[in-house]
């Protein structure tokens, strides 16, 4: 957060240079009182950039093997522009390492561990959880922390879901 303040107050500089620039080549023509206007732009330029190239950048510093099955967008009332241009707010990561296949007499059976990423603000927040997928079923259940499934956390899902893909069609 420390980085995104110095990168705010420096669009904010780079902006009061712009108008002060446009104001001298003016010859002070321009009202003074652009200098903070063209500041405050700056500023607000640089959140808008940050909030709409968050998933990218934060996708680029997974670590190898990890795979995005899914990502959300949403608007926000606060943030008028995001009705035209919906924003991203969060995904889900399916940690490939961590995948464990077993062919058992059901099918193929496979115990995964998938990330999900919320953008807060500036911070992202992470909650991870440990799953169970039944391929022949397609049903996807949630594990408790002694390794036991949730019936009542039951998903169902598509044979060209991204998630199904990754963990039923490896060989």
């Amino acid at each position: 957060m420390f980085w995104h303040l110095i990168a705010a107050v420096a669009a904010a500089l780079a902006g009061a240079g712009i108008a002060l620039v446009l104001r001298s080549l003016s010859g002070k023509r321009l009202p003074a009182w652009i200098i903070p206007v063209f500041a405050g732009l700056g500023m607000f330029g640089y959140t808008i950039y940050y909030e709409y190239t968050w998933f990218e950048t934060s996708q680029a510093r997974l670590p190898q093997g990890s795979v995005v099955i899914s990502s959300e967008e949403g608007h926000m009332l606060w943030r008028p522009w995001t009705l035209l241009f919906p924003m991203p707010l969060a995904y889900t990561v399916l940690d490939s390492t961590s995948v464990q296949v077993q062919d058992v007499a059901q099918g193929r059976l496979a115990r995964f561990i998938l990330y999900r990423f919320e953008k807060q603000h500036l911070l992202s927040t992470v909650k991870s959880g440990k799953y169970q997928l039944l391929c022949n079923e397609k049903a996807m259940f949630r594990l408790n922390d002694a390794g036991e499934a949730k019936m009542e956390t039951l998903t169902e899902l598509e044979t060209d879901a991204p998630l199904y893909q990754a963990i039923c069609n490896r060989p």
